[in-house]
């Protein structure tokens, strides 16, 4: 078969979307040698990352590529790669195709918490939405949380979706002691730690984070906070960054991150809506106790290993870290052994191998 993919979410590095296009490109060009991939990336700034892919690259700006398909819905994919066979569409755009079609839904949050998102992202999304119902064979969710959302708010047929867990990167596991110095030594903080990893905005529930932890009768335990800013940080997340015992590392590389889940006394994600949440896998893969929501698709993930929360309520966040943080060792050994147990039925192979499946399916 001959397989078009718009790989363009890998422009914005940092992001889910570009994470999940990335690993599953590779992947397909390692396992499957069976059928043909015809890569598609436009970007008008962010040809260089790119580079890794061979790909067909078109040096034109997401906003126009979204007006000529979500908008103007003109001029078929094949276009730009071809005769196709499948072709599977990104996390922005849909646009036109002869061949048969599949896409990925990662979420919905733009139609169950439009607040979080910015509006122009709402807008985009919910065009695309419009033309996945109307023309995509099949879709691909990436959990089964996602899948009710698809049948519920969307009315899609569920016979049309199939749920294919993503997982964490092979890199994410427990580091040795030295690398973890040289992590505490790089990023200037050498106390116990709790960690959370995140872009900073809304939905990732940052304040009451902070609010449980400020709770904590603990003097000698920081509170460490990896992600870049995504937008809508307020004024009370900025005096509460300023608090005591919080350190902000921004922008972490992806190659630092296992030593800072494996150096942490615990992960704390208490997001308000995940379509998925590969960061509690990663820290599971690291050997690091998960804390995180009893929403959306996390229990999906964290299975029997996580520690799970009221996301609204500090006072059950704070207790639960509390918990975790007076853990005997016997206990917190074998919390470890249960969070590598869950990482372990997560993998990139099995990710792939369920999507060539999907592309089969529609040959």
């Amino acid at each position: 078969m001959k397989i078009g993919i718009d790989i363009s979410q890998i422009a914005y590095p940092g992001t889910g979307v570009a994470s999940y296009t990335g690993n599953l490109v590779k992947g397909l060009q390692s396992l499957d040698q069976k059928n043909e991939y015809r890569l598609l990336g436009y970007s008008f700034r962010g040809q260089k990352y790119f580079r890794d892919y061979k790909t067909k690259i078109f040096p034109l700006p997401q906003t126009a590529m979204e007006l000529l398909w979500n908008q103007w819905h003109a001029l078929p994919v094949e276009t730009f790669l071809g005769p196709l066979d499948v072709f599977h569409s990104s996390d922005w755009i849909q646009p036109p195709s002869k061949a048969k079609k599949v896409t990925t839904v990662h979420d919905l949050i733009v139609y169950k918490y439009p607040q979080w998102s910015h509006p122009k992202i709402v807008e985009t999304q919910k065009r695309r939405m419009e033309w996945v119902k109307k023309e995509v064979d099949l879709i691909m969710a990436d959990s089964e949380a996602t899948k009710n959302d698809l049948t519920e708010i969307l009315k899609i047929d569920p016979t049309k979706i199939r749920v294919i867990y993503l997982a964490a990167g092979n890199e994410f596991r427990i580091k040795k002691n030295g690398e973890i110095r040289g992590i505490r030594e790089k990023y200037h903080f050498d106390r116990d730690y709790i960690l959370m990893v995140g872009a900073r905005e809304p939905r990732k529930n940052l304040s009451r984070a902070i609010e449980a932890f400020s709770k904590l009768e603990t003097s000698d335990t920081d509170l460490v906070i990896a992600g870049k800013y995504g937008w809508g940080e307020n004024e009370m997340n900025n005096e509460q960054l300023k608090m005591k015992n919080i350190k902000t590392l921004g922008y972490v590389p992806q190659e630092d991150l296992p030593a800072l889940y494996s150096g942490a006394k615990m992960f704390v994600y208490p997001s308000l809506y995940e379509g998925f949440g590969v960061p509690v896998l990663e820290a599971m893969g690291c050997g690091t106790p998960v804390i995180t929501s009893n929403l959306s698709s996390l229990p999906e993930v964290g299975g029997t290993a996580a520690v799970y929360v009221d996301p609204n309520n500090p006072e059950d966040i704070a207790a639960k870290m509390d918990t975790v943080l007076r853990l005997k060792t016997a206990e917190r050994n074998s919390l470890i052994k249960k969070s590598l147990t869950q990482a372990g039925k997560f993998s990139w192979e099995k990710t792939v191998r369920e999507t060539v499946r999907v592309y089969e399916e529609l040959a």
